[in-house]
């Protein structure tokens, strides 16, 4: 591939972790629509907020991991059967608590972090900053959103670790 300097065979891994990540992206947003379509009880308006944030986000991510795939010189997932089969992610139900859906969205973020440690690793191995540096400011973020989301379920009695 000669404008990105970079060999097709080497990138072949970062693809498919990048597929991968992009089936557990689409999935995780349908959660999203799915809690921000369905969230009830006095933490409505604060979540219905906080979920079609989180779900604007993951739509654009799931365009930017695609286009990454195509400059790569590779063509991204593009089914949902194929998504399906393919993420690490799970459908959920309806019936969960306003809590219960902030839980499940921890749980996606854990899976998604992994998603992208693999998606590092690989780019890592083939020499490929684009990718490195894409994903590396995805972890940063959801990181940080992860934190918020835990600190709303915790317990205000419960505290931080200390130095």
């Amino acid at each position: 591939m000669s404008y990105l300097n970079m060999k097709d065979e080497k990138l072949l891994p970062t693809v498919v972790e990048l597929n991968t990540l992009l089936a557990d992206y689409h999935i995780y947003y349908q959660n999203l629509r799915n809690f921000h379509w369905n969230i009830l009880g006095e933490n409505f308006f604060e979540l219905h907020e906080k979920f079609e944030a989180l779900y604007t986000d993951a739509r654009t991510k799931i365009d930017e991991i695609a286009e990454r795939i195509l400059t790569l010189r590779y063509h991204p997932m593009s089914n949902l059967r194929h998504y399906l089969e393919a993420s690490n992610i799970k459908e959920v139900s309806t019936d969960k608590t306003d809590k219960e859906m902030v839980q499940e969205l921890i749980e996606n973020h854990a899976i998604l972090l992994k998603q992208m440690s693999k998606v590092i690793e690989q780019a890592d191995n083939a020499n490929d900053e684009g990718t490195i540096d894409l994903i590396g400011a995805y972890i940063r973020e959801l990181e940080k959103e992860s934190w918020m989301l835990d600190a709303f379920v915790k317990d205000s009695k419960e505290q931080l670790n200390k130095v």
